[in-house]
């Protein structure tokens, strides 16, 4: 049996590869500021040691879109060097090399900590996926809020399932320390537009759709399509299937 910690094991994707590694036999610790086992806050480390200690693998799923993913990772990494740990997985995104958006930016630096650290720390596994279906929805259910539902012209996505991913992870977690392995794409890339009408159409609303074209290199980026992957469309799961799923 392999023992294995999870960071941010209570969240979306975490608490999805949690229960996985669990249903194969596997040990697992889940980590985050409130669980009760392992109550630990990545912001400043307190407890991590004795979380690390005696693990076989951790998966590190634990993101802060405001900032400190660096401290964190950087915490995390000294932590499994101290403890041994053989292998340490990080859960990216398609495009953060490519798409100049604070939060990518970030993710390509622990990226780079993680790949810079493997000599002396933990041999590591990074996989990059495309967005989640849960973080569209999110996206779109904020934005029919409005009578009018904006969305930024021109930009089309690729969402995956979450749970096809962290299915991804567990066996990621437990076959050992792989490098940077192929990206995963959802089985489709789409307009927003179709994907807002498909919402609709489940949440039986309706709203007109407003595009709205914006600035920066960053937009200019997702307009390109930098942030998908056509070549790894290897997700099985569709948008209107998610949603069936979710809303019923």
């Amino acid at each position: 049996m392999t023992s294995i910690l999870v960071t941010g094991g209570t969240g979306t994707l975490g608490s999805r590869v949690s229960a996985k590694l669990r249903e194969g036999g596997h040990e697992v610790r889940v980590l985050s500021r409130h669980s009760q086992a392992y109550a630990v806050d990545l912001r400043n480390g307190t407890g991590l040691d004795a979380a690390v200690e005696g693990v076989d693998a951790i998966v590190h799923c634990a993101s802060a879109p405001r900032g400190g993913d660096d401290e964190a990772a950087s915490r995390l990494l000294d932590a499994a060097r101290r403890a041994e740990v053989r292998h340490l997985l990080y859960i990216s995104i398609v495009g953060v090399d490519r798409l100049p958006l604070g939060y990518y930016v970030m993710k390509r630096k622990v990226e780079r900590m993680i790949e810079e650290a493997g000599e002396s720390g933990p041999g590591w596994t990074i996989l990059r996926t495309t967005q989640f279906h849960d973080l569209v929805l999110r996206m779109l259910a904020g934005a029919a809020r409005l009578p009018v539902m904006p969305l930024p012209s021109g930009v089309s996505v690729q969402p995956i399932d979450t749970d096809e991913v962290a299915e991804r992870l567990a066996e990621l977690a437990v076959t050992g320390p792989a490098g940077r392995v192929e990206d995963m794409g959802g089985p489709e890339i789409r307009p927003l537009p179709d994907l807002a009408r498909a919402y609709l159409r489940a949440r039986g609303r309706r709203r007109p759709l407003l595009p709205v074209r914006l600035a920066g290199k960053a937009y200019a980026g997702y307009r390109a399509g930098d942030h998908l992957t056509p070549e790894r469309a290897v997700g099985k799961v569709t948008f209107e299937q998610f949603l069936t799923q979710r809303l019923g």
